[in-house]
């Protein structure tokens, strides 16, 4: 039996560039699991921006890597950088129990990193909050921690102060032992000496450390009166308030320091073992049955229990497929055989692995509060439930946005097709709001996803991870139709050649459906006009033909069909004849029933600096955006609109231009809406060419 209560599973969360990949390399050579330090800022920021924005994580090869601390396991998962990467962000929250906020010290709380806090809070993640590069020119630590105030509405509690700033960073004061840690200039970590706090510091010293006990001591409040008598409080009792506090998010504990020169780290890691939560102290994952409603039932941190584990990651290596899974109850043994709740089929688990770092630990058994690795699932995809088949539950339902942005790809190389396919797979399974598809005309290969990002991202990988170049068309909106007013309708399938013949008569309504019912089907028919047994033969003719619309040749949704009555031939009469009928009165009847061309739009979140305000909510306007909220910051305002996402094409390089490379922003699906008339045209114009040419 494993002590849970010396475990962490950890996230490190950080604007791009804030230094989150220096930082885990750091904490991984502190903690002896690697020996050399692979340096990012070999190739400077350059490399710093594609690995953390198009591999989004960490450099060292895996999602989550157990290392050692105090006598303390730390699991570090891997999280996103990106806001594109919604989905992996949330999944990445789901597993772990506390994290790392990194802020530039010189950059301070961007917005990305307002957004990684956002999703945080929502998922109730206890964190300690690290203000890095503090060696650079325009660091400003005072700065920062402010700004986790204004701008997050977050409580930093200072548990360190630097010594010197900029190139004259030398050390931190930590204020709870008012020790000074000062590191000479060889980089190396353990080069460090503890000194007596520089004379010209003491006063803020104090003052700092005065705050930060009158923080910590509201969470007790035998402490409080203790403290208020004027008695002075040991290490362990301050600490034990700022541990229920931080796991509580009344407060964040901040430190400082310089991962690239090898500052400051140390004192994290002890924050970690110290303040962040063990997978006991967290509450428990509700569980869902497999229709999605919460069944009252928690997956309790117990290896007893039955089993419940989530994957939140999958990963292609040279040793074959990796599930990466939280096991949240029960235990999980090489040979089990484990049911997948998502896809209702089970798997027999060959292999299991533990990850630390670079290399893989072959392991027998896993239980309750592990992170680990099964080698070799067959049809497991991120956010899958994995559990005991004989008491099945679900941990959270699958919800995953529709893509809606599709481009074309096809290989540069000659024969390059089969390798591109194998490559796309995999990368499906590894993200769930990726697709790829054939088109049956064209025979192209499309691929579809939540923005442009996101398929730039795809395309990135496909080449430098697969080797793979291909050529792209031109990105394409996923537009949608549907009808806006209800038609009445008859329709006759009558087929006489030699023999038996085909007879089928329908009398049946369309109507326009709920904004998201999808397809409904339903027989009214009454006295046998239309004998039972063919109605689900109406309803698949109706339900096959729905994939293409009259207008463009786009998915036709939220309809209703209404089968109310008909004819048909004791003979003659079979299911296919009354499906062929109803496949006719599709294409008969939606072009009387006021066809509409559907857009997608999007929730977007702009964020400008003052000065541009005016010119970006003129440019939203000019893309027929709808504005919802204007939220003054400190470092700027944040504007929140609807737009069409076929008007937001290239906007990251408008919006650079327009607040000289400050503005940032992010956008999500929101809903569907229909096109206005002139849009429509071109559209439908557009679509014709486009089949015409194929």
């Amino acid at each position: 039996m494993k002590d849970l209560t010396r475990y962490r599973n950890i996230g490190i969360f950080a604007h791009v560039d804030a230094g989150k990949t220096t930082t885990t390399e750091r904490i991984l050579k502190l903690t002896g699991k690697i020996h050399k330090i692979g340096e990012v800022h070999e190739g400077a920021a350059t490399t710093d921006f594609m690995v953390q924005e198009q591999e989004r994580g960490i450099t060292i090869q895996s999602a989550a890597t157990s290392c050692y601390w105090n006598d303390h396991q730390l699991n570090i998962i891997d999280t996103p950088g990106h806001v594109d990467f919604t989905i992996e962000v949330y999944r990445s929250l789901k597993v772990l129990d506390g994290g790392i906020g990194v802020f530039c010290g010189s950059g301070g709380v961007e917005p990305q990193s307002e957004t990684n806090w956002r999703y945080a809070n929502e998922s109730k993640v206890a964190r300690i909050i690290y203000v890095n590069k503090l060696d650079r020119t325009g660091a400003d630590f005072y700065r920062v921690v402010k700004q986790v105030e204004t701008v997050l509405g977050a409580k930093p509690m200072v548990m360190t102060l630097p010594i010197g700033i900029e190139d004259q960073f030398v050390g931190v004061v930590d204020l709870l032992t008012r020790q000074a840690w000062v590191w000479d200039d060889s980089g190396d970590p353990m080069n460090y000496k503890i000194k007596d706090v520089p004379e010209n510091m003491k006063d803020d010293v104090e003052a700092y450390r005065e705050a930060l006990i009158e923080m910590a001591v509201e969470q007790d409040d035998e402490l409080m009166e203790k403290y208020l008598e004027g008695e002075e409080l040991s290490i362990d009792e301050i600490k034990q308030c700022i541990r229920k506090g931080t796991r509580d998010m009344s407060f964040f504990p901040t430190y400082c320091g310089s991962s690239f020169k090898n500052k400051g780290v140390q004192l994290v890691l002890d924050a970690v073992v110290d303040y962040l939560p063990n997978p006991m102290e967290v509450n428990p994952q509700p569980e869902i049955d497999l229709e999605g409603n919460e069944t009252g039932d928690f997956a309790l941190v117990d290896p007893k229990r039955p089993l419940r584990a989530l994957a939140f990651k999958i990963m292609d290596d040279r040793y074959g497929a990796l599930t990466f899974t939280r096991i949240y109850s029960g235990t999980l043994s090489k040979g089990d055989t484990i049911l997948n709740t998502a896809t209702g089929k089970t798997e027999r688990v060959s292999r299991l692995v533990e990850m630390h770092a670079d290399s893989r630990e072959e392991i027998e058994s896993a239980q309750a509060g592990d992170i680990i690795a099964i080698v070799g699932m067959k049809n497991v995809q991120t956010g899958h439930t994995l559990c005991d088949p004989k008491n099945p539950a679900t941990l959270e339902p699958m919800v995953f946005p529709e893509p809606v942005i599709s481009i074309a790809v096809k290989p540069k190389q000659k024969g390059g097709d089969e390798k591109m396919a194998i490559a796309l797979q995999k990368m499906v399974q590894e993200d769930p709001s990726f697709h790829m598809m054939t088109d049956e005309e064209s025979g192209e290969t499309i691929l579809k996803g939540m923005g442009e990002l996101h398929l730039d991202i795809k395309v990135d990988i496909l080449k430098r991870t697969h080797g793979i170049e291909v050529e792209v068309g031109k990105p394409q909106v996923a537009y949608r139709e549907s009808i806006t007013r209800r038609v009445e309708d008859s329709y006759t399938h009558k087929k006489q050649s030699g023999g038996s013949g085909q007879y089928g008569k329908i009398d049946y309504a369309v109507e326009p459906g709920e904004a998201g019912s999808g397809f409904q089907f339903e027989s009214k028919v009454v006295g046998g006009a239309v004998p039972r047994e063919f109605w689900p033969a109406v309803e698949k003719g109706f339900e096959s033909s729905i994939g293409r619309g009259v207008l463009a040749g786009f998915p036709c949704v939220d309809l209703k069909f209404t089968l109310m009555g008909g004819g048909f031939h004791p003979v003659d009469s079979s299911a296919i004849a009354f499906e062929i009928a109803a496949k006719s009165a599709y294409r008969q009847s939606i072009p009387k029933a006021g066809p509409q061309l559907l857009e997608p739009i999007m929730n977007v979140d702009v964020f400008t600096p003052e000065d541009y305000m005016g010119d970006v909510i003129g440019d939203l306007n000019r893309r027929r955006g709808m504005m919802k909220s204007q939220e003054p910051g400190v470092t700027g305002v944040r504007i929140k609109a609807d737009v069409p996402l076929s008007e937001m094409f290239g906007y990251i390089g408008d919006l650079r231009t327009m607040t000289s490379g400050r503005g940032q922003f992010s956008m999500s699906f929101s809903h569907y809406a229909p096109c206005p008339s002139n849009v429509a045209e071109e559209v439908i114009k557009e679509a014709k060419e486009r089949q015409a040419a194929s």
